[in-house]
């Protein structure tokens, strides 16, 4: 999708296959839907008034072929009482548009938003929002697909502009756009089925993103590597599978030469069968979305490493599968991580938690100023907080916060879980330093808790986000979440240390 933004001094003299909108409530035009107006001649009056057109929001009227306008068609798009429009509202109008526009057919759009206040949210937040909205929209799943069905012929989007646009809005366009794409990315991995995207394949990914980006550096260890570290517990879960396991390790390094870096670190499950510990059959296809998190790692790394900001990134992909078989690990076996930390892992399925223990332990090496997991971990979270929210748990309450702004920025929200010591107790064994579990309640605590314990000297924070990175049902898919999080906390650590400079 081609997204751009454009100075539009005669909105009647723009050509385009479809011209959009705003009108408040009561059918009240602003000043572009005015000046197009008197263009068409009160055709846009007429055409509200026949149609009982009230300018609510979530609501729109298609005109096709105007008189006195070059636009092939014009969309008034309802955005309700003006200046009562939040974050959600807004979102909600522009993915209205978009969607209504694809259904017409046209190739391009003109969109003069112009017209619409977002509470609380200036005209960059705007930009940002449509970049990374339309470069969503653009998105469709075809590679294991025979005949796809035709996709949207729209191909190029445009915000339009009264005034010159400034250098701020364009930069905030051009981060939703990068965003978009390492959504996409994300989503485009998670999609892929496990026998395509295993942890060989993930490395392969990665190692193109550095032949694409000069600032990006990968490199792979592999098993054999991941036993002299003595990565007991990252081993313990791909024992019972033939595909090797991979520990992917990717640099950006746009910052100062030493300055420490941000760590993201991500869970890469290509396909999560339980182990021994056996999921039920039904449902388990969507265990392929195990790798979420390592996807958004991924999908992070090549927006950062497209917007280029003066700062250092490590991500850190943890990839494997987790299958049983005579040389699985079992229940009740006890195994020793990479911190000399052993643990009883009481059910094979909690197996996400003991390949990131390891990573991020490995982590430490690069003296992180914050360090970041990112996994679809538990089930537990998904009943908490559902699709909506990404769980976030962090032994730094700072953190927290600038990851929950983060987030709230780009509606690609969390909210913030507790991690308390008193729970520390349900993880206690007889016959290992921890065991993997801690008992029916709170499971996502617990395996937050399990996670500390090995992040004690780290700035650190934990998203859980087994309910937020993909959807099931009908528009069954992955989302790229949280992507668009984790490259707006980065931009905000670029932003916040060259103020300090």
């Amino acid at each position: 999708m081609d997204i751009s933004i454009k100075h539009i001094a005669d909105p009647a003299a723009e050509r385009c296959g479809c011209l959009v909108l705003p009108v408040a409530d009561g059918g009240k035009f602003g000043a572009a839907a005015a000046r197009l107006d008197q263009a068409a001649d009160g055709q846009l009056a007429r055409l509200v008034k026949s149609e009982h057109f009230s300018g609510a929001a979530g609501k729109s009227v298609l005109l096709h072929n105007p008189s006195g306008v070059a636009a092939q068609r014009l969309l008034l798009l309802g955005c309700g009482k003006p200046g009562a429009a939040d974050a959600a509202a807004f979102r909600k109008m522009v993915m209205h548009a978009l969607g209504a526009v694809q259904a017409t057919g046209a190739a391009d759009l003109v969109m003069l938003l112009e017209d619409v206040a977002t509470n609380e949210r200036d005209r960059d937040w705007q930009a940002q929002q449509l970049g990374l909205l339309a470069g969503a929209a653009g998105y469709r799943y075809t590679h294991t697909l025979s005949k796809p069905e035709p996709g949207s012929r729209l191909k190029k989007v445009v915000l339009g502009s009264a005034t010159r646009p400034s250098a701020a809005t364009v930069r905030a366009l051009d981060e939703g756009r990068a965003m978009a794409a390492g959504a996409n990315l994300a989503r485009e991995l998670g999609n892929l089925p496990a026998n395509i995207c295993t942890p060989s394949y993930l490395a392969s990914q990665a190692r193109a993103l550095a032949a694409q980006h000069p600032q990006l550096h990968c490199r792979v260890l592999d098993e054999k590597k991941m036993a002299e570290l003595k990565m007991g517990a990252l081993l313990s879960v791909t024992a019972g599978s033939k595909e090797a396991a991979k520990l992917i390790v990717l640099e950006y390094r746009g910052g100062a030469r030493g300055a420490r870096p941000h760590v993201l670190v991500g869970k890469g499950i290509t396909f999560d069968s339980g182990g021994i510990s056996i999921k039920p059959g039904a449902g388990m296809d969507e265990m392929k979305f195990d790798m979420c998190g390592a996807a958004s790692v991924l999908g992070t790394m090549s927006a950062i490493a497209g917007l280029k900001p003066r700062l250092n990134v490590v991500g850190i992909v943890a990839a494997c599968e987790n299958l049983p078989s005579g040389t699985a690990t079992k229940p009740g076996d006890v195994v020793k991580s990479m911190a000399g930390i052993t643990i009883e892992v009481l059910n094979t399925d909690a197996e996400g938690r003991l390949i990131l223990c390891d990573a991020l332990t490995y982590a430490e090496r690069f003296e992180p100023q914050s360090l970041i997991d990112i996994a679809t971990l538990t089930g537990a979270c998904v009943v908490a907080l559902g699709k909506h929210a990404s769980g976030l748990f962090s032994n730094n309450d700072d953190l927290a916060a600038e990851l929950l702004a983060a987030g709230s920025h780009t509606h690609d929200r969390a909210w913030h879980m507790p991690l308390w010591d008193d729970y520390q107790e349900q993880l206690k064994s007889n016959f290992a330093d921890v065991a993997n579990i801690g008992g029916p309640g709170a499971g996502s605590v617990t395996a937050a808790c399990f996670l500390s314990r090995f992040t004690k000297k780290q700035r650190w924070a934990h998203l859980d986000i087994a309910g937020s990175a993909w959807e099931q049902g009908a528009a069954k898919g992955a989302t790229g979440r949280p992507v668009a999080l984790l490259t707006r906390y980065l931009l905000d650590r670029a932003r916040h240390h060259k103020a300090a400079d």
